[in-house]
């Protein structure tokens, strides 16, 4: 099994769900977080000062799936949330050594 984690830009966040609805993908779990990496944050100007703002909010997006999928899932994964410019963001990919559903108790991918 793997986890997949995905930063990317809040307004994609929808294109993202509904394209893994498409190929299956069950389930997710979605964290606002804020960061920043080449962009390295920008200035604004709010009622005339000048603020510089590090941190740019982005989402997270953790997906536990079989380690079949996980190809099709990161082009998928590409293709609903790039825009081509400096920002789109970055996807992990992780060993997972276990899953247990605490409502049945279940273990292995019968609990993903």
């Amino acid at each position: 099994m793997k986890k997949i984690e995905v930063i990317i830009k809040p307004f994609k966040l929808d294109e993202l769900k509904n394209a893994l609805n498409e190929i299956g993908v069950q389930g997710m779990t979605i964290s606002e977080v804020k960061g920043f990496g080449r962009q390295k944050g920008h200035t604004e100007i709010y009622r005339g000062a000048e603020y510089v703002v590090d941190f740019i909010p982005k989402v997270k997006v953790e997906i536990v799936l079989q380690a079949e999928q996980v190809d099709k899932v990161i082009d998928t994964i590409i293709s609903s949330t790039r825009t081509g410019k400096i920002g789109d963001g970055k996807i992990f990919v992780l060993p997972v050594e276990s899953v247990c559903r605490i409502r049945t108790g279940e273990k292995g991918k019968e609990a993903i």
